[in-house]
């Protein structure tokens, strides 16, 4: 099994007319996702590369079924998108755009929330389900789908790259992945780590999780604290950022050690204490989670 999606997942692009948009829906296209099609306001009825063009996200809905939407929108616009697609009742809604306002996000989260509509990201690099014998699998994002093996390890990660080097370590170590899920690191997202491990917690296929986490903000912490309550599966973690100054962002929005909180030493003690095998290096990462598989 896996979570949010597989190989029956259809999805759209929102922004499909762009570079980033048309080269990521060809590379999901070639990894074997059921692409249906795409949204670029005022192209309607056109076709880019074999994909059909829809004005909007409705329109693309009603004629294909999509249930999923991939967000490659400019900043600026993103947060209407986001909005468009939870209005037209898409399921799950990706973005992968990076740099979108906070206000505009805050306002976007809202309608989403009430929409019943789940949101990954902003900027993430969305979410894959490894292709297996008995699944087709489905790439959402901007993941490279070919070190993404299938195997028994739910991941969850802030971190773009950090996905992809626990992704290729877990494979060489013979676990591999039901499902990787990249969150994004700004301020505002939609599907947290609490989220994420309820449902890696309640799939049969999971036999463990790895958490990728870093400075900044309280939510890796938060997570410790349901790990202690509603989590029996082995974890595994990582922070990034243990050598980053106060007050200096690394990278991400929300990656910012702010009136001394958010540090990767505190985040790093309250998931060990909690039960969690912590990586001191990423380079650990892959065997981290061999280490709690044995320790279950």
């Amino acid at each position: 099994m896996s979570i949010l999606v597989n190989g029956s997942t259809k999805v759209l692009t929102q922004g499909i007319t762009g570079s980033a948009g048309l080269f990521h829906s060809q590379m999901c296209r070639e990894y074997g996702t059921q692409m249906v099609g795409g949204v670029t306001p005022g192209k309607g009825g056109t076709e880019t590369d074999g994909f059909p063009v829809w004005n909007t996200v409705a329109e693309c809905r009603e004629a294909t079924g999509a249930d999923c939407s991939l967000i490659f929108v400019p900043p600026p616009f993103a947060a209407d998108a986001i909005m468009e697609a939870a209005d037209a009742g898409i399921e799950l809604i990706v973005a992968i755009t990076e740099g979108i306002p906070v206000l505009d996000m805050a306002k976007a989260w809202d309608v989403v929330k009430d929409s019943g509509s789940r949101l990954i990201g902003p900027n993430c690099p969305g979410i894959i389900t490894p292709k297996s014998e008995t699944d087709g699998g489905a790439k959402i994002g901007i993941m490279p789908g070919y070190i993404h093996k299938p195997g028994s390890v739910g991941l969850i990660s802030k971190s773009g790259t950090l996905t992809y080097e626990a992704a290729w370590q877990l494979g060489n170590a013979g676990l591999g992945l039901t499902t990787a899920v990249g969150i994004g690191g700004d301020p505002i997202i939609g599907t947290t780590y609490i989220d994420l491990l309820e449902l890696f917690e309640n799939d049969p296929a999971t036999e463990a999780i790895m958490l990728i986490g870093e400075i900044g903000g309280t939510a890796e912490i938060e997570a410790a604290e349901y790990i202690k309550s509603h989590v029996t599966k082995p974890c595994a973690g990582f922070i990034a950022g243990q050598t980053a100054p106060p007050g200096k962002r690394m990278g991400h929005a929300g990656a910012i050690i702010s009136g001394g909180a958010g540090t990767a030493a505190e985040k790093m003690t309250a998931l060990r204490a909690v039960g969690v095998e912590v990586a001191d290096s990423p380079a650990d990462m892959g065997a981290a989670v061999q280490r709690a598989l044995g320790n279950a």
